[in-house]
């Protein structure tokens, strides 16, 4: 059993859009799955939808047990915040949260990888 998180721009849950943005987003969708096949799934609120500060999403993300987060996107310090959680970031995901997942576990979406300056991303301009 793995712990999938998604997130996403509504709440209708498998259904939903797949967020462009791994933070800035309403809701996430958490889904159990087994194998290919999603055992159950339920729709969390984004807490720090409009606080949103580096490293409280991903620290909520793993309180949830998740040890996946697929987004649109995300910036090399979040990757990198997440990756040393345990938690595998995927990116380039859009259309349905249930696609995506359904993607991931066969293999079509990859993990990303942080854009590996080392100090401290001091070239990340926002």
């Amino acid at each position: 059993m793995k712990k999938i998180a998604v997130a996403i721009s509504s709440d209708e849950g498998l259904e939903s859009p797949v967020s462009p943005h791994f933070g800035r987003c309403p809701y996430y969708l958490l889904a159990e799955v087994e194998g290919e096949d999603i055992a159950k799934s339920s729709i969390i609120r984004n807490p720090f939808y409009h606080a949103h500060a580096p490293g409280v999403v991903p620290q909520f993300i793993k309180e949830q047990g998740a040890e996946v987060i697929i987004a649109g996107g995300m910036g090399g310090r979040a990757i990198d915040i997440f990756l040393s959680l345990g938690i595998e970031p995927v990116t380039g995901a859009s259309g349905r949260a249930v696609d995506a997942i359904s993607l991931y576990l066969k293999g079509g979406l990859k993990g990303a990888s942080g854009c590996r300056d080392d100090e401290e991303g001091h070239h990340h301009h926002h």
